[in-house]
């Protein structure tokens, strides 16, 4: 079984044609070669087009369809991972009426904590598992607000992958995971948050109908299967936003799995039985991708907003603007040659906008302790990796102050995690077994799409992949780590 995985990032769009029964991926390109353009005609604003993605979603097919162009032609079914949270909101003809209020966006952060305050924090958390927040819904109430001519002509209010879903069926459709992540599910009534939209004066016709996300969700148009080079037969059977997507390309199913991943931001997606939540939302809990009635699975997601984006950022520090003089594997080899703690240096990465982890506030990066005498450029590019691997097991900390188990983590060998000092340091913060996966969201998403075929199950699915790598907690190196992370903790000011 051939299928076709969509990977819609914010940084680029990724595409991969997978061989399921094989495990085998054929072949796999992105486009643009360079980051994805974002408009921000307002400090805290973040924007993309929805026909820019479905642009380069062409290309990078195209790429494909070089070499592949008869392959392709036997794709059976297509699954879609998308950047999750964004809004995009289209007109009866089902064209974009604005660019896309994409993830990172801060505008309506004000908007959902009022949300929060006037419905009450108690009924919100037992209802939603979460703040309304700078969530969907609560972009979707800044339109309304500040652009009323506009949000008079919006048909229907999606996320950015229900919009290339529906670019490629003409099939309006959304799942139960994606409206738990846009704060547009209740928990409670197991259905559309209705105390939410009528507190915004938002009518529940502005959006799809409701799939799961493993599903049959429309037969690719004859136009498009033809302008894109693959079967007329093809079919989309798979939709998630970023991070559930990401566990499940880890396999990370059951409670007690966690995935992380540290690309341009980091992550921890922890997976739960019962609908829990943080007392002061500073994680959040949405429908996982393999939830059923019967069988209910949560994923709980913490996420530090200045991973990645910190790590480049001190190479071009350290290059003096020209990044190609400073290669990433050199800076890992540089780092691993510092002590453990960084002789004492501490870095905090919170440089890219309000961090939910530290109960929405944004107190900017920050190095302290710098001895003059004493650091070198080695111990700022330890401090860097240690610093990232703090602020992400905050988030494992809250996780296990509301009862979860940990017993397992995943990641892909990509980003951060292709740091060897990295992944060790992350193991003995953690107190956790850490292990290795070639994987990415295109392939999670061309698994998940035959899966969504129902002619395999999730475990066939899996059979034939095996982690890459494993490492273990260091037991020494692991308890000093834990004085060096209460030492960061003592120092974090919010």
């Amino acid at each position: 079984m051939k299928n076709l995985g969509i990977d819609v990032g914010s940084s680029s769009i990724k595409v991969c044609l997978y061989d399921l029964e094989k495990n085998n991926l054929i072949a796999s390109a992105q486009s643009p070669d360079h980051e994805l353009d974002m408009i921000s005609n307002q400090p805290g604003w973040a924007e993309q087009h929805p026909d820019t993605w479905w642009e380069h979603i062409k290309l990078a097919i195209a790429k494909i369809k070089a070499n592949h162009a008869a392959e392709l032609l036997e794709v059976e079914a297509i699954g879609i991972s998308y950047q999750m949270h964004g809004l995009v909101v289209v007109d009866k003809n089902f064209k974009p009426l604005r660019p896309s209020i994409i993830w990172c966006d801060s505008r309506a952060v004000a908007i959902g904590e009022a949300a929060f305050s006037a419905l009450g924090s108690s009924f919100c958390l037992s209802h939603y598992l979460n703040s309304p927040g700078n969530f969907t819904a609560s972009k979707l109430k800044w339109v309304k607000d500040n652009e009323p001519e506009l949000f008079t002509k919006i048909h229907l209010a999606m996320l950015p992958g229900d919009y290339i879903a529906l670019r490629m069926t003409s099939e309006p459709l959304s799942t139960y995971s994606g409206m738990s992540e846009g704060i547009l599910w209740d928990f409670s009534a197991a259905g559309l948050n209705h105390s939410l939209l009528e507190h915004y004066g938002i009518s529940p016709e502005l959006f799809p109908g409701l799939q799961a996300s493993f599903s049959d969700q429309g037969k690719v148009k004859p136009e498009i299967a033809a302008e894109l080079g693959i079967s007329p037969q093809a079919r989309i059977t798979y939709r998630a936003g970023d991070q559930p997507n990401n566990a499940f390309s880890l396999n990370v199913l059951k409670p007690g799995e966690v995935a992380a991943n540290a690309g341009t931001s980091g992550v921890i997606y922890g997976i739960d039985d019962k609908p829990s939540y943080d007392p002061q939302s500073r994680v959040n809990t949405f429908v996982h991708v393999n939830h059923q009635a019967n069988n209910p699975r949560y994923g709980v997601l913490a996420c530090v907003n200045g991973t990645g984006i910190l790590n480049s950022w001190t190479r071009k520090l350290l290059g003096f603007q020209a990044e190609q003089s400073v290669s990433y594997q050199s800076m890992n080899e540089a780092a691993a040659k510092a002590p453990a703690g960084s002789g004492g240096l501490l870095m905090y990465p919170y440089g890219n906008g309000a961090e939910r982890t530290l109960g929405n506030k944004n107190p900017g990066a920050s190095i302290k302790n710098l001895d003059f005498n004493n650091h070198q450029p080695a111990h700022v590019l330890r401090a860097t990796q240690e610093g990232i691997v703090y602020a992400l097991n905050l988030g494992f900390d809250v996780m296990k102050g509301m009862g979860m188990q940990v017993n397992k983590v995943r990641a892909g060998h990509a980003n951060m995690f292709l740091s060897p000092l990295f992944r060790q340091v992350f193991a003995d913060v953690t107190r956790t077994s850490v292990e290795l996966y070639q994987a990415d969201g295109a392939i999670g998403a061309a698994i998940g799409a035959g899966v969504g075929t129902g002619k395999v199950n999730m475990t066939e699915a899996f059979s034939g992949i095996k982690p890459i790598s494993k490492i273990e907690p260091n037991t020494a190196q692991s308890t000093q780590y834990q004085e060096f992370y209460q030492q960061w903790k003592a120092g974090l000011e919010v």
